[in-house]
């Protein structure tokens, strides 16, 4: 099925797939070079379908079927992105962030805490442009970025190279969520594995610790890697959902 879409107020077109059904609806955000189309956002939809419950899925610029190219994104773009596919939505919704989604996700929820019902985050990585690019990086990759303003890294996702720009780090620096007060007055669940090699079981606990809520859970999960997509991690997302709703219900 053909994606319908979406231009945004700073002319991206946001290709998305959108399910009626009940209220609260849940919106998944995908990772960073991911896509709609993915494993857990496919399966949380036949799940959403399964409980007549209300579902979106969309693709970031830059990402999938959306319009632009990635290395011209940054994250303050694609959470604009988010905020325009969550406008196609009624009321308050669970926002499902994996990965960069994750941040994305934080972000929205301490700007605009009026459209999250609840959230859930798989393998979340806020920050992760400077606590875990940026930090990561060499004397010689630094300076590429100032003066080259790109760097090209290997990816262990696809055979091509991705590029991390000057800009994206910089305007990273903007949208850091842990390093100021960051409330959750919602139900949360975050899921972790821990043999994440993107993102660490400390950044999951740093996240629960920083963060504050009346209603927040972490799941660490032995074994579980950064896909966080075997059967056993689908289901947990599933119950997570469902008990994210059912807490905000209460």
């Amino acid at each position: 099925m053909r994606p319908e879409q979406i231009e945004t107020a700073e002319g991206r077109r946001i290709a998305f797939h959108r399910t009626a059904g009940a209220a609260p609806g849940v919106v998944f955000l995908g990772g960073f070079r991911s896509d709609m189309d993915g494993t857990k956002a496919l399966h949380l939809e036949a799940w959403a379908r399964a409980q007549g419950r209300a579902f979106l899925r969309f693709d970031y610029s830059g990402h999938g079927r959306s319009s632009g190219r990635f290395e011209d994104g940054c994250i303050g773009e694609w959470t604009e992105d988010a905020l325009a596919a969550l406008a196609l939505t009624e009321g308050p919704q669970v926002l499902v962030g994996s990965s960069m989604g994750g941040w994305i996700a934080l972000l929205i929820a301490r700007a605009h805490p009026g459209k999250v019902a609840g959230l859930v985050t798989i393998a979340a990585a806020p920050d992760f442009t400077e606590d875990s690019m940026w930090a990561g990086f060499d004397a010689a990759q630094r300076r590429a970025l100032e003066t080259d303003g790109r760097i090209a890294l290997p990816s262990q996702y696809s055979d091509e190279p991705y590029v991390i720009t000057r800009r994206l780090i910089e305007d990273g620096r903007t949208r850091l969520v842990l390093r100021n007060p960051l409330s959750l007055p919602f139900p949360v669940r975050f899921l972790q594995g821990t043999a994440d090699a993107d993102v660490s079981q400390d950044v999951a606990l740093r996240l629960l610790a920083h963060a504050a809520g009346e209603d927040m859970r972490l799941t660490l999960v032995k074994g579980a890697d950064h896909r966080f997509s075997t059967p056993e991690c689908l289901a947990l997302i599933e119950q997570a959902v469902a008990e994210v709703i059912a807490a905000e219900a209460s």
